[in-house]
């Protein structure tokens, strides 16, 4: 019998809910978390990311938050192998392991391997990134989108770091990113993986969308940004690129009026969830269920405890 420990995935777009379900379903189970989130891995990044509290990283162990200050790039690679470091010690435990988030990547990397790209260019990749500073990030992704629609539509507008990686790709291999990422085994995955995905129509997602990001400015997301920015350390390119992140940031620098900034996180976080959706899809074996909008989190792990494996 394959002695791998068993990894149960909970998808959803941002702001869907699935960590407060997620975070009822380990308690229930007797699992621990894996964050399955590119931003959450941020120290003080907290109201941004929408952080689970301490009471309740309490009540149930979270793995890959905190774990790296805004100022470290952080890739795909270092997440795996951070979370490959935490799968044994909860297997360990005795305890079950739900890995829980909406990176597509880092879910599509944990479960079957990274991509084996070309290395980086220095020279190529630094071309690239002056590019960004010349022409802004919204003109390299449009040039992603003609050469790769398909990682045009998965990758956000401001998503500078892989934007520039898929374009480094397309030149050094002439083949688009997409073309050679479809090269890994579908069937093959490291660890025994189970799929399920929460997901909410578009209207309820959308409203859900904009009470989060009022809710967020709220909580002091602005102060937040502000003690940030003042660290002696610059932000990381990936940090810097967090859902949201950037408007605040222009806010703070006096760009963008607070409402302004607002509206433009609410479009972003739209264009987002789009971008997910279009992730999870790679995900076949995906058990989803449709939430309703006054769907209580007791009713919804009810729902996947009933076909919870025994």
């Amino acid at each position: 019998m394959d002695s791998t420990p068993r990894i149960q995935f909970i998808m959803g777009c941002t702001g869907s809910g699935k960590g407060e379900v997620g975070r009822e379903l380990a308690h229930r189970v007797g699992a621990e978390i894996i964050s399955v989130d590119s931003m959450k891995i941020y120290r003080r990044m907290n109201i941004g990311t929408a952080k689970p509290s301490f009471e309740m990283t309490r009540r149930v162990p979270h793995h890959l938050i905190d774990i790296v200050e805004p100022a470290t790039e952080f890739s795909v690679a270092d997440f795996v192998r951070h979370a490959e470091d935490a799968i044994p010690q909860i297997a360990h435990r005795g305890k079950g392991i739900l890995a829980i988030g909406g990176t597509g990547l880092y879910i599509k990397a944990l479960s079957e391997g990274l991509f084996d790209g070309p290395s980086a260019d220095p020279i190529l990749r630094q071309s690239i990134q002056q590019r960004a500073r010349d022409e802004g990030s919204e003109a390299l992704h449009a040039e992603l989108v003609r050469v790769d629609p398909q990682a045009g539509l998965r990758i956000h507008r401001n998503d500078l770091r892989r934007i520039v990686r898929a374009l480094e790709v397309y030149q050094l291999t002439g083949q688009p990113i997409t073309q050679l990422q479809t090269q890994w085994d579908r069937e093959r995955t490291r660890h025994p993986c189970r799929f399920i995905g929460i997901r909410r129509s578009i209207e309820d997602q959308n409203h859900r969308t904009n009470m989060r990001v009022r809710r967020l400015i709220d909580a002091g997301w602005v102060d937040e940004v502000k003690n940030i920015l003042a660290e002696p350390a610059p932000l990381s390119t990936s940090a810097a690129q967090a859902l949201g992140y950037p408007e605040i940031i222009q806010h703070v620098r006096g760009k963008l009026a607070l409402e302004e900034a607002a509206e433009k996180i609410k479009i972003a976080t739209r264009q987002f969830a789009k971008s997910q959706r279009t992730w999870f899809k790679r995900f076949r074996s995906t058990t989803w269920y449709d939430l309703e909008p006054d769907e209580t989190v007791e009713s919804i792990v009810n729902r996947i405890l009933a076909d919870w494996p025994i």
